[in-house]
């Protein structure tokens, strides 16, 4: 089979390798639609530490069902599914406690082992989950991202009325856009340097659009003079985090989504956390939560194929990076089939 092999951190390539063979409890999916995100460009730098070399990347895939191990009942050869690529141990305090997604043996499918940027993955079939017959290839691909979503509101739950400023509008800030509409939020307001990604916001329910800085002061200076009730940072900028705190409501919630750079540190004064009864949470990946994400798709309260820019072949997986990294694409897919 055709897959991206990362021999070392930034040295890609498309080789044959042999097709993997399921064992007891496992299904090889045939892999039809596999997302990029800011975590593969980190594995091709070198900067995610528990990734082994050589290694097949993509943690953001759907595709059929191709063979089935021993004792395999869940799903069957033919089935469309989607890949939660979580390998959580099952037996460390965190995921006897719920919080699989702490796992202190942590590993991921695509992160630590051989993932989907291949025209077949070898997962637990536990893992895959089974797609609407009218969902593609491509929307199933995004089960991953959104079930991060998912996620991320269960730590923070939306109030109905809220009011919410995300920063970021690329494919994870336009998910979280609307997974907030649709939990409740009465405005939300997108934020980033792209207006084209504004553009796209406003299509998929944002209230209000602004350009950082002046600008957006400008807005909610004449709009919402308070802050807002929720601050989401969709961008993994520490200085976004900082910049977040001057547009918190008193007794307002912040929500750091966006994965920052290991070590890069964010200024805060604590006195503001504690004058202004403020909430902070984190969210780390997704935790059993690919179920609800299939719902929110299947019925047509998320839309992703907005988000979706490009589809590209597994050969191109250098330069799809490289288009990632520029900020002139949304969610970038590879296929095996383009």
């Amino acid at each position: 089979m055709k897959a991206v092999v990362l021999e070392r951190p930034r040295e890609a390539v498309v080789k044959d390798l042999p097709v993997p063979s399921p064992g007891p409890g496992e299904v090889v999916v045939a892999v039809k639609a596999c997302g990029i995100c800011g975590t593969d460009v980190h594995i091709y730098e070198g900067e995610f530490p528990p990734s082994p070399y050589p290694l097949v990347p993509g943690h953001e895939m759907a595709g059929v069902v191709a063979a089935t191990g021993h004792g395999v009942d869940t799903v069957k050869e033919g089935d469309p599914v989607a890949v939660d690529p979580s390998l959580f141990c099952g037996r460390c305090f965190f995921c006897r406690t719920n919080r699989g997604n702490l796992c202190e043996n942590w590993g991921a499918i695509g992160d630590t082992t051989d993932g989907g940027f291949a025209e077949y993955v070898r997962a637990p079939a536990k893992n895959a989950y089974r797609l609407p017959p009218r969902m593609s290839f491509s929307e199933g691909a995004f089960v991953e991202p959104l079930s991060c979503v998912v996620y991320a509101l269960r730590r923070m739950p939306i109030t109905p009325g809220d009011e919410v400023l995300i920063f970021g509008a690329g494919p994870m800030g336009l998910l979280l856009l609307q997974a907030v509409k649709h939990a409740g939020a009465s405005t939300v307001a997108a934020v980033d340097l792209k207006p084209a990604r504004l553009e796209v916001a406003r299509t998929l329910g944002a209230d209000v659009t602004a350009t950082p800085g002046p600008a957006l002061q400008e807005v909610v200076d004449r709009t919402i003079p308070r802050g807002f009730d929720v601050v989401i940072d969709a961008t993994g900028s520490p200085r976004v985090v900082q910049e977040a705190f001057e547009y918190i409501r008193r007794g307002g919630r912040l929500l750091i989504f966006g994965v920052s750079p290991a070590g890069a540190p964010a200024r805060f004064e604590p006195f503001q956390v504690y004058n202004k009864d403020l909430t902070i949470y984190g969210s780390m990946a997704v935790n059993n939560t690919f179920i609800p994400a299939i719902r929110l798709l299947e019925s047509g309260a998320v839309r992703v194929l907005p988000i979706l820019s490009h589809t590209l072949p597994l050969g191109q997986y250098t330069q799809a990076l490289e288009l990632f990294r520029s900020g002139d694409a949304l969610k970038i897919q590879l296929s095996p089939e383009a």
